[in-house]
C-alpha cells in the first residue's frame, strides 16, 4: 500500500523553525542562569536590588526582635540558581572563632592533592570530626602537621584574605592551649573572617576550583560526614524538618557567634552566612536561616 508522504521542503522549515525556537529559549536560559563555572564574586560585584532589599529587612526585623545594632549583624546570601547576591557589611572583619577551619582543610588538600580520590578513612573522619563537628582537637593536629604560615600562605594563594579589600578569612593560632600566635596585619585577629570571603569560599567549592573538582567534590564530601550528627544549633536548628541538605562550618566564642553555610533544598540552592557579636547570636541565626529560607523557597508571585 502506497503511504503519502510530506514534501521534504515543508518539513525542513518545520525542524529550522523549532531549531531556531529552541537555541532561542537557550539563549535565554543562558542570560537568566550564568554557567556555574563562570560566576564571580568580586568586590564590584552588585548586589540585586530585590534581594537586597528583602535581606535587609529579615535583618532589620530580627535585630528589632533581639535588639541589636547594625553593628552586631553582617549577613550574605547568594542564590547559585539565579546567581543573585545580597549582602549587610561584607568587608568589615570579625573575630571567627573557629570558622577559619575551612582554612585547615582547603590547606590539607592543597598540600595533599593525592587525597581528593585516595583519602584514608581515618583521616577523612578526622577532618569531619574537625570541619563538622568543629572539634579543637583535630583541629590542633592538623594545622600543626601543616605549619601556621603554610596555612596563611595558602589563605592568600586563593585571595581569600586581601589587606586592600577589607581583610577575609585569616587563620592566626592553632585550636586549643598554644601560644603560637601570628594575627591577621589589619584587625590584629588570630581567627577572623568577612561575609564576602565566606561566600567565595563557598562558591568555589561549588564550581569545583578549591585545589582541583575531585578535592573540591572530597572536600563537600567531608562537610557532609553523615556518620557524624549536626550540631544542633544556629543554622541547622533553624532549618530543622525542612528536608535539606547543610554543608556548613560555624563557630562560638564569647559573645561571637556565627554560621556559613551551603544549603539545597527542592527548589533551591542557596549559600548564607550569618556572623553576629551578641549573646543572642545563637537565636538570631536560627531565626535568620528560616526566614531566608522561606524566601528563596517562596514561588515567583504571578505575573
Amino acid at each position: 500500500m502506497n503511504q503519502k508522504t510530506l514534501p521534504l521542503k515543508p518539513v525542513f522549515i518545520v525542524l529550522a523553525t523549532i531549531a531556531a525556537c529552541v537555541q532561542m529559549q537557550g539563549d535565554i536560559i543562558t542570560k537568566e542562569h550564568p554557567n556555574m563555572d563562570h560566576y564571580a564574586l568580586d568586590y564590584d560585584t552588585p548586589t540585586d536590588p530585590d534581594l537586597q532589599s528583602k535581606l535587609e529587612s529579615v535583618d532589620a526585623n530580627l535585630r528589632a526582635k533581639y535588639g541589636l545594632t547594625t553593628e552586631q549583624t553582617a549577613v550574605g546570601l547568594m542564590d547559585l540558581q539565579s546567581f543573585r547576591v545580597a549582602m549587610i557589611h561584607p568587608d568589615r572583619m570579625e573575630y571567627a572563632a573557629s570558622v577559619p577551619k575551612v582554612s585547615i582543610l582547603l590547606t590539607y588538600f592543597q598540600m595533599h592533592p593525592e587525597a581528593a580520590t585516595n583519602l584514608d578513612k581515618q583521616v577523612r573522619h578526622e577532618l569531619g570530626m574537625m570541619a563538622k563537628a568543629s572539634n579543637n582537637e583535630m583541629a590542633s593536629k592538623y594545622s600543626h602537621q601543616l605549619g601556621m604560615k603554610k596555612i596563611q600562605e595558602v589563605i592568600l594563594q586563593y585571595h581569600l584574605y586581601d589587606t586592600n579589600h577589607g581583610g577575609g578569612i585569616w587563620f592566626g593560632k592553632h585550636y586549643g592551649r598554644d601560644t603560637e600566635r601570628m594575627p591577621d596585619p589589619m584587625s590584629n585577629l588570630v581567627h577572623a573572617a568577612t561575609v564576602r570571603q565566606l561566600l567565595r569560599y563557598w562558591l568555589w567549592l561549588e564550581q569545583g576550583k578549591l585545589v582541583s573538582p575531585e578535592a573540591s567534590r572530597t572536600m563537600k564530601e567531608i562537610f557532609a560526614s553523615p556518620d557524624i550528627p549536626h550540631d544542633d544549633i544556629k543554622f541547622v536548628k533553624g532549618l530543622d524538618g525542612r528536608n535539606l541538605q547543610i554543608l556548613r562550618k560555624w563557630g562560638s566564642y564569647d559573645t561571637w557567634y556565627h554560621d556559613s553555610a551551603d544549603i539545597t533544598g527542592p527548589g533551591r540552592h542557596y549559600v548564607l552566612v550569618g556572623l553576629t557579636k551578641t549573646p543572642k547570636g545563637d537565636d538570631y541565626l536560627a531565626d535568620l536561616a528560616a526566614a531566608v529560607d522561606d524566601l528563596m523557597s517562596a514561588k515567583p508571585a504571578p505575573k
